[in-house]
């Protein structure tokens, strides 16, 4: 039993920005925004949007390149789950402890189970958590499986930026390139 309640259909998703196809779509539906706003400035709006558009482009394809040249396709969060839009775009099936960003703190009996079961059937070396979290449920996950031994890996729905991680100069493009880097690791 898959306990496709683990899964959800996206529709009421609200983590678009976690999708790199969309964040292009956006960033271009701004630039036109904008440009009608500020039609005198609207060359220079269109010529920025466009390097971002690439920038998001190069990294989109290094998404899938990371996606395309790993034998695991599947992924464990033991925590929320926001990154439905982002496992969609490049073909990913994962497993959550809840769905999207729901209220539940504590993982059920059934829900550490099935996660534990998963990680063994897929023989999977790594458990995802996002940030600003307790180990808690990531552990009792791992003690639950067969081999005890999974990394526990961390990555960033961008929920929990601050303005001081703003002014040091995170950006979206330095936290979705951090997020591949755990996503390479997490599908070894």
């Amino acid at each position: 039993d898959d306990h496709e309640h683990h899964h959800h259909d996206g529709e009421n998703d609200e983590h678009v920005w976690l999708s790199l196809i969309r964040a292009k779509a956006a960033v271009h539906a701004m630039a036109e925004r904008i440009a009608e706003a500020d039609s005198t400035h609207a060359n220079v709006y269109f010529s920025n949007a466009e390097k971002y558009e690439a920038e998001l482009e190069s990294l989109d394809q290094a998404y899938q390149e990371t996606v395309n040249s790993s034998s695991v396709d599947t992924l464990v969060f033991t925590d929320r789950f926001p990154f439905f839009y982002m496992a969609d775009d490049y073909g990913l099936k994962y497993y959550a402890a809840f769905t999207g960003c729901s209220a539940e703190s504590e993982a059920s009996f059934e829900t550490v189970a099935v996660l534990a079961h998963k990680i063994d059937d897929l023989d999977l070396k790594n458990v995802i958590t996002i940030e600003n979290r307790t180990h808690k449920i990531p552990e009792t996950v791992i003690e639950s499986t067969k081999d005890k031994n999974q990394n526990i890996l961390m990555m960033n729905s961008l929920q929990s930026v601050t303005d001081k991680q703003i002014m040091d100069g995170m950006t979206y493009l330095d936290v979705m390139k951090s997020n591949l880097d755990v996503l390479k690791t997490a599908l070894q």
